[in-house]
């Protein structure tokens, strides 16, 4: 057990992709007992076995597989196989596998802005399966973050010309230091018109003011309905820390929402 937990933290420390599979239930000519545990990773079998052989291959297959899969809500997987129907041996029996995967395709997060909010916002985030590549002129707010393998900070003197490196997939937050910083960030994303989210903080009067001087650009009206602000869920107070928390609660709505995970919780509350 020392040794399993070992090898998966240095993984998890690592940043590496991987995906941890547990041998949960065997019956019949199986040849590891259930609690076996072996690490996969993109490029095979890391460490530990369920048993070699057919059972093993068919499982380091569907282990690659789910490594593969870009949707980040799916992070767990449960599987039965029958030896002989699924596996293709000629004994008789079947093992239940349980795959949790790692660091693969997570769901990724861009902060502009290093101030305040982000200061709380980023070691929440932390806490999900996520990636966050924060972004600031001023490194001195960059450098108060919490080191993670799970976030980048960029150093960048022009924050506009940094969007072309965002990929399209990426969820996008631009809470700079203002209106006149925010805006030609905001612009050039949505110029682009294909990020997944696009959310600027700031009040209702902000957004209405963005919007005009986005339409007085040039921009049309669907390139401008394709941002957010203000930004997060209408809970809470204007404190940083409850900000942050409305802000991650309508992020993970918009990501189940794109992927169609359906929870039977309460409604959401109006999105400000």
């Amino acid at each position: 057990m020392r040794e399993v937990l070992k090898h998966t933290q240095e993984l998890l420390d690592s940043g590496t992709p991987f995906v941890a599979v547990t041998l949960v239930d065997a019956k019949g000519s199986t040849p590891q007992d259930p609690g076996s545990r072996m690490l996969v990773t993109e490029s095979g079998r890391q460490w530990g076995t369920i048993g070699g052989g057919r059972v093993e291959a068919k499982t380091l297959a569907e282990a690659a597989e789910f490594l593969s899969e870009s949707n980040p809500t799916h992070q767990t997987r449960l599987v039965h196989w029958s030896l002989n129907k699924d596996v293709g041996m000629t004994c008789g029996g079947s093992v239940t596998l349980f795959f949790e995967r790692h660091h693969a395709h997570p769901w990724t997060i861009a902060i502009y802005g290093a101030g305040h909010v982000a200061q709380v916002l980023i070691p929440l985030l932390l806490t999900l399966e996520c990636r966050i590549i924060c972004l600031d002129t001023r490194e001195e707010w960059l450098s108060q973050l919490p080191a993670s393998p799970k976030l980048e900070t960029r150093h960048e003197p022009d924050l506009p010309v940094t969007v072309d490196s965002i990929l399209e997939t990426t969820f996008v937050l631009l809470m700079t230091q203002g209106h006149a910083t925010d805006r030609p960030i905001l612009q050039r994303f949505l110029e682009r018109g294909d990020q997944a989210f696009l959310g600027v903080i700031g009040s209702r009067a902000k957004g209405a003011t963005i919007r005009k001087e986005l339409a007085e650009s040039g921009l049309s009206e669907k390139q401008i309905s394709g941002f957010c602000c203000p930004l997060g869920l209408s809970l809470g107070t204007n404190h940083p820390q409850e900000i942050a928390i409305s802000i991650t609660a309508q992020l993970l709505h918009e990501r189940d929402c794109q992927f169609g995970v359906i929870h039977t919780r309460n409604s959401l509350p109006e999105v400000i």
